[in-house]
């Protein structure tokens, strides 16, 4: 995400190679499955968001509480391939800017395409994808958990640009996904998915088979619109009922009640943590 991940400029290149134009999709995406388990009632945040790659500390949030500008924070929760360390994020930062009336976002970095070309700690392989997604879901949950996340929440999978165009690539990723979704609902976690409308994103979105996919997508396109509707480039029956994130801006740099931060921005219509 960012510079959370790859540099803006390698992330551009990366995206306009990993996938071709746009299309759109059809169908219904999966949604979380409520068969023989009681959820916990889906908290959903709509408006401004931002995501950064280290948690800030918590008077910079209590600072840029002040004009509430924005109402919601993304979180690196985990994974091997998270690209900062966090120390601010603990379980009583977690409650006490909860406290303060921040929603809160969970990401998680797991493994990472096979065709991918940037070098990560970990990749996924064909005969990995399964195995891994399950026990990264298990990871992802645990660390979420620990920070007071509760039952109920969402925890967005980070998979960064690749060629979808690559089938055994791309199914591979999408086993992954799959074993990584699963995992979680069976521990009622809710499942969803950051990714670009050019190539991650869009194998979410353009899959003929949505079993066991994440219900809430949030699609990276700077394309400086607060919206999850207006730009939304597949068939609008798709992740519907507050299930759409949008990361429209990149590397903004804002000063808010006294601390200065480079975000990246979203607009927000889909789950948030479960905290308190």
């Amino acid at each position: 995400m960012a510079e959370h991940r790859q540099s803006k400029k390698r992330r551009y290149i990366t995206w306009a190679v990993a996938g071709a134009a746009v299309l759109a999709g059809a169908g219904i995406a999966a949604q979380t499955s409520m068969a023989a388990t009681t959820w916990p009632a889906q908290k959903t945040y709509t408006g401004r968001a931002f995501d950064t790659c280290t948690a800030p500390s918590l008077s910079a949030m209590k600072g840029w509480r002040t004009d509430k500008y924005y109402g919601a924070a993304a979180v690196y929760v985990g994974g091997k391939n998270r690209g900062c360390n966090q120390p601010n994020l603990t379980a009583s930062w977690v409650k006490s800017v909860s406290s303060l009336g921040w929603k809160l976002i969970p990401i998680y970095v797991g493994a990472q395409p096979p065709c991918q070309t940037s070098s990560n700690p970990e990749k996924l392989t064909a005969s990995t994808a399964t195995s891994l997604g399950t026990t990264d879901a298990k990871d992802a949950v645990a660390k979420a958990s620990a920070l007071g996340m509760k039952t109920g929440s969402p925890i967005y999978l980070d998979m960064e640009p690749y060629d979808t165009t690559n089938k055994s690539c791309n199914d591979a990723v999408l086993a992954y996904v799959r074993a990584f979704d699963k995992e979680l609902r069976a521990k009622t976690y809710r499942a969803g998915f950051y990714g670009f409308t050019s190539s991650s994103a869009k194998a979410i979105a353009t899959a003929s088979n949505k079993a066991d996919l994440p219900g809430n997508l949030w699609y990276a396109l700077w394309d400086g619109k607060e919206t999850t509707t207006t730009d939304w480039p597949w068939g609008s029956t798709q992740f519907t009922d507050h299930s759409r994130g949008h990361q429209y801006k990149v590397n903004s740099k804002e000063t808010r009640g006294g601390y200065t931060l480079t975000v990246d921005r979203d607009w927000w219509d889909a789950p948030v943590a479960i905290t308190g």
